[in-house]
C-alpha cells in the first residue's frame, strides 16, 4: 500500500487532501502542530489514516516523521507540505518577528518537509512532494505581504530543488507547487479589509483544491494554478511591477467591494455551498 504524509492536516485544506489520498488507497499520516486536531482528523478519515503532532519548523522532527512513515509503511510515496500561517496588515506596521514567523512556517517549514521527504525517497528513486503555495506566491499581495514573501521563498526553493534533482539525474522524484486562489478555510477572514485580496477572484472550497492535488499524482507538473486563468493573471502583473503599483489602489478598492459582496452571501446563507 502506498503511503503519504500531509502537514497541517488537522482541518481545512490539509484535511481534505489527506481524505483524498486515503480514498485513493494511501496509508496517510495526518500531522498537525496540534496533536488533538491531527488525531481527530485521522479518526474522521478512518481506514488506515494515523496521526501524530509535527512542528514543521523543526527540521529534525520532519526527518523523524519521514522515518516513521517508512518504518510503518515500508516507503514514503507522497509528502504534502500544507502547513501555513497568515498575519494580515500593513507590512511596515507589523513587527519583524511576525514576518519572521511566517517565513519560519511557510517557507522554512516547506524546506524542512521537502528535504526530509527527498532523503527518504532517494533510495527508492521515486516519490512526489506537493507544496501548497498560493497565488500570493506568484505576485505581490498588499495586506498579506509577509505571507506573500514567504510563499515566494517556498516556490523558489521548490522549483530550484526540482531542478537540482533533475541535474543529478534523479527523474523519479517530482515536486509540484499548488497555487490556488482564495480557499474557504479559517485562514481567510471576510471581515478583515487587509485580507480583501483573498476575495478578489475565485473563492474555492477545500474539496475542489484537494481534487486537483490528487490529479497531480497521475500527471505531475511543476506549478498548478487554480484556476489556471488566475495564474496567468498573477504572472502578467508580476512581470509588470510598475503597472501593478500604479493600479494597486484600483485593485484594492475592487477587492474590498468583492469582499463586502461575499460577506452578504455568507450572511444570507448562500455560502458556503451545501454538500450534495
Amino acid at each position: 500500500m502506498p503511503s503519504a504524509l500531509v502537514t497541517g492536516a488537522g482541518r481545512g485544506l490539509g484535511l481534505e487532501i489527506a481524505r483524498r489520498l486515503a480514498g485513493r488507497g494511501h496509508e496517510v499520516a495526518v500531522t498537525d502542530v496540534e496533536e488533538a486536531a491531527a488525531s481527530a482528523a485521522a479518526d474522521q478519515i478512518g481506514g488506515r489514516a494515523w496521526s501524530f503532532a509535527l512542528d514543521v519548523t523543526d527540521a529534525e522532527a520532519c526527518r523523524t516523521a519521514a522515518s516513521q512513515v517508512v518504518e510503518r509503511s515500508g516507503s514514503l510515496d507522497v509528502w504534502v507540505n500544507n502547513a501555513g500561517i497568515l498575519f494580515t496588515g500593513l507590512a511596515y506596521e507589523q513587527p519583524v518577528d511576525m514576518h519572521r514567523r511566517m517565513l519560519e512556517v511557510n517557507a522554512v517549514g516547506t524546506m524542512n518537509g521537502t528535504l526530509a521527504a527527498i532523503e527518504r525517497m532517494r533510495p527508492g528513486g521515486h516519490g512526489h512532494i506537493i507544496n501548497v503555495i498560493s497565488l500570493a506566491g506568484l505576485v505581490t499581495a498588499p495586506g498579506i505581504v509577509g505571507y506573500s514573501a514567504s510563499k515566494h521563498a517556498a516556490i523558489a526553493f521548490s522549483l530550484g530543488t526540482h531542478g537540482d534533482l533533475r541535474r543529478a539525474g534523479i527523474k523519479g522524484i517530482h515536486i509540484s507547487c499548488v497555487c490556488p486562489d482564495g480557499v474557504w478555510t479559517p485562514m481567510v477572514d471576510v471581515d478583515d479589509p487587509d485580507d480583501a485580496l483573498s476575495f478578489s477572484g475565485v473563492m474555492l472550497m477545500p474539496e475542489q483544491v484537494a481534487e486537483r492535488v490528487e490529479g497531480l499524482l497521475d500527471k505531475p507538473k511543476p506549478v498548478l494554478a487554480i484556476p489556471a486563468w488566475r495564474g496567468r493573471f498573477a504572472r502578467f502583473f508580476d512581470n509588470h511591477p510598475a503597472l501593478t503599483l500604479r493600479l494597486t489602489g484600483i485593485f484594492m478598492r475592487d477587492a474590498l467591494r468583492r469582499q463586502r459582496a461575499f460577506k452578504k452571501r455568507v450572511e444570507a446563507g448562500k455560502w458556503p455551498p451545501s454538500s450534495p
